[in-house]
């Protein structure tokens, strides 16, 4: 014989993260501001990796040379 937890009234729906009565996790709709919000919630580390990545690219020869082409255009664009 086990004990038996109440079960909790609201569940995290998986697509968006959203409080859902189980009751009515049929009726749910995501919304999509919500879903984005959760999604980018669910990627914040690859985001972090990804702005490291870039900034290590800007400090390496290549990201110099492509920050200094980007200022000369730049510049340039604005003699016009």
């Amino acid at each position: 014989m086990g004990i038996r937890f109440p079960q909790p009234r609201y569940m995290p729906c998986s697509e968006c993260g959203a409080a859902v009565e189980r009751a009515n996790t049929d009726e749910h709709v995501c919304d999509r501001a919500q879903l984005v919000e959760y999604q980018m919630f669910q990627l914040r580390d690859e985001v972090a990796a990804v702005e490291g990545e870039f900034g290590a690219y800007l400090d390496s020869p290549s990201g110099r040379f492509e920050l200094w082409w980007a200022e000369r255009e730049r510049r340039s664009a604005g003699d016009d």
